[in-house]
């Protein structure tokens, strides 16, 4: 389901916004369709100045609780934040060679792939109600690496997947970067969002058939 916690697409960032900024928090959107695009679009404005919103661990923790693959924020450390601005970089070079059509680089499929091994099932002993010890699988995402394999697991399936590859998208407009994952039937979609990005083409055509008209 697509969110929008108060901010949507690149093009809504105000042109005075002190940078870097002290926390990313007020500027995530989540117009991607799947958690591996909305993770890619943590960095904002990939057209022109390259603001981090990810910026400190807490972001991190709070992102994921948000994105919906951790139930409740847990610590990061700066380590894998770094880690994590490595695997949304890697995600992303994938993304857009794969709609250029360019050779994957075999460097970002590596460092995916080493992800993976967190997103696996992990087994669990504990104590049930009757006092016995039971072994169980445990929560799809009980850290931040899990969580992160996850994602990971999420970028592989659609980057490794011949009809989900073919339905990754950057947005039309010429001042968003917006990367998302078109699920309309016919597979048409060119905007992030037809509440900004979509809406301004069509204002603009409006306005450029006027002008021809007068």
């Amino acid at each position: 389901m697509t969110r929008y916690h108060g901010v949507i697409p690149d093009r809504d960032l105000p042109d005075d916004l002190p940078l870097p900024l002290a926390t990313g928090e007020p500027w995530w959107y989540w117009s991607g369709g799947r958690p591996a695009v909305d993770f890619v679009n943590t960095h904002r404005e990939r057209w022109r100045r390259g603001v981090e919103t990810l910026v400190t661990p807490e972001d991190l923790a709070t992102w994921l609780v948000q994105a919906g693959v951790m139930d409740h924020p847990a610590a990061v450390s700066r380590k894998v934040l770094v880690q994590a601005v490595e695997l949304r970089e890697a995600i992303d070079a994938l993304l857009v060679a794969s709609i250029a059509g360019a050779p994957a680089s075999g460097e970002a499929i590596t460092l995916i792939d080493d992800w993976l091994v967190f997103a696996g099932e992990r087994p669990q002993l504990v104590r049930d109600e009757a006092g016995l010890a039971q072994l169980t699988a445990r929560a799809a995402a009980d850290s931040p690496r899990r969580a992160l394999g996850m994602i990971a697991l999420d970028a592989a399936t659609m980057l490794g997947t011949d009809d989900q590859r073919g339905r990754i998208r950057i947005c039309a407009s010429e001042t968003c970067s917006g990367r998302f994952f078109d699920r309309s039937p016919a597979g048409r979609r060119r905007w992030c969002s037809m509440r900004t990005c979509g809406n301004e083409a069509k204002a603009r055509r409006h306005r450029q058939r006027q002008k021809a008209g007068a």
